[in-house]
């Protein structure tokens, strides 16, 4: 057990929870952005119809997805904070016209509660990383490795369809993402004591932290759709 954690200096502590707020606040507008703009699509006809039917628009606006996840995961110096902060919202906006389909796919009940467990579930795994005296660092290696699996595991199944192996796929999807949550957010916090307040690195690193958040938040929430939610 790790003890970094047992004697911090007052400041050091109002740092990290000064820190972690922006990061969760930059995530929470990005959640609302992605469910406002998947439901304005769904609600919108033509628009669905576009998103669904053409292939070469879906596919494009998987990788661009990628592609800005990478480029702010890997390049994020290279960046000015204004400029990574267009570029998680551009990438929030695009996850909510890829996300649209699964509005109109299982019923709002099923939305709303997979929603409120996913809420729930990623508040209490958040709250562990964030008060435990344990170093996760293992986990959080563990579950990325498995998240390299699960990869793997789905791409291979999209060429020879196994519903066993979905279904494992999915729970492991939600083992891994559950560790990612306490494990990222215990990084983050370790972040905050290392940044001057206002500065240019931590507004991109709160960013950044933000968007770590935010992908383990949405696909947790997938993942447990795949599990609870219910088809039209």
């Amino acid at each position: 057990m790790s003890t970094y954690m047992t004697s911090l200096p007052a400041a050091t502590v109002a740092a990290q929870q000064t820190f972690i707020t922006k990061v969760y606040w930059w995530m929470c507008v990005a959640l609302v952005t992605t469910a406002g703009i998947s439901y304005y699509v769904s609600s919108s006809p033509a628009l669905l119809t576009t998103v669904i039917t053409n292939q070469a628009l879906f596919f494009g606006l998987i990788i661009a997805q990628l592609a800005l996840v990478i480029a702010l995961s890997a390049a994020i110096n290279k960046f000015n904070a204004i400029t990574a902060t267009a570029l998680f919202f551009l990438y929030s906006a695009l996850t909510g016209l890829t996300l649209s389909v699964v509005f109109v796919a299982f019923t709002a009940e099923s939305l709303a509660t997979t929603f409120l467990v996913t809420a729930g579930t990623f508040g209490a795994m958040s709250f562990y990383g964030y008060i435990t005296k344990r170093d996760l660092t293992t986990a959080g290696s563990l579950a990325f490795m498995g998240l390299i699996g699960i990869i793997i595991a789905s791409i291979v199944n999209m060429f020879f369809y196994n519903s066993i192996t979905m279904t494992i796929t999915t729970y492991a999807g939600v083992l891994v993402f559950v560790g990612l949550t306490a494990y990222d957010t215990q990084k983050i916090k370790q972040m905050g004591p290392a940044l001057r307040e206002g500065s240019e690195e931590e507004k991109k690193l709160a960013i950044l932290g933000a968007l770590r958040l935010y992908l383990d938040f949405i696909n947790l929430f997938l993942m447990l759709l795949r599990l609870f939610g219910r088809r039209r």
